[in-house]
């Protein structure tokens, strides 16, 4: 079942130092079962028990909050080989607050935490490795998190979208550089009106400080 994904997981961050023949028998080990969701599906809902960490093996998942009245705020996008639900994995009372969507057909890995921790003893060497990593990845998404409550906490729309590229070129080492959302997209995870998002890019297209088309963005000094 897994043969197909084994090289990809084995060069993904979570797996850093777990040779790839080790990483198989690992994860049968551990009773890692993978689901496919259609482009549209919902992987989890806010408010379901979350007790598995899931990697994405094919495909793109958002992770969205999503208000009452349907107001839409995506916090991260998650590509291949990068994971998900591991806060709420390891804090079992604690319901899940954001819902996880697939952004297109997506195959998932899903391992439970209980058998991450057990895995740890009987399984020492690749166990003590993962539980290594996972505490790394675990500090790095922090670090997301606060790059994502600093563009949001910009006063303005502008201020928003210059915060947010200039990450961007800092993260491509270059000024054109093509970003990972369209533009709904783009506007629910900065927190912005689309139609507001996209008369501002305008006027710093017409300024002088970018230029673009679709998806791909060049600033300028």
């Amino acid at each position: 079942m897994m043969e197909s994904y084994v090289s990809l997981l084995s060069k993904t961050p979570l797996f850093t130092g777990i040779a790839e023949r080790e990483v198989e028998p690992f994860l049968q080990h551990m009773g890692a079962r993978r689901r496919h969701f259609g482009k549209g599906g919902f992987v989890f809902y806010a408010g379901d028990d979350i007790n598995t960490i899931g990697i994405v093996l094919s495909g793109q998942v958002h992770i969205v909050q999503e208000d009452y009245w349907g107001n839409r705020n995506i916090l991260t996008a998650m590509q291949a080989g990068q994971f998900f639900g591991e806060a709420f994995a390891t804090l079992p009372e604690e319901k899940a607050i954001v819902d996880v969507i697939a952004v297109e057909d997506t195959d998932i890995l899903f391992i439970h935490v209980a058998s991450v921790i057990k895995a740890t003893d009987e399984f020492s060497l690749p166990g003590r490795k993962l539980v290594h990593n996972l505490l790394c990845l675990l500090a790095q998404k922090n670090l997301l998190l606060t790059k994502k409550i600093r563009y949001i906490s910009q006063r303005s729309t502008r201020h928003k979208l210059m915060a947010y590229l200039s990450d961007e070129a800092r993260q491509h080492g270059k000024a054109t550089f093509t970003i990972e959302f369209n533009r709904q997209q783009l506007a629910d995870y900065l927190s912005v009106d689309r139609s507001a998002m996209s008369a501002e890019l305008s006027r710093m297209q017409k300024d002088g400080l970018i230029s673009y088309h679709k998806d791909t963005f060049t600033l300028f000094q």
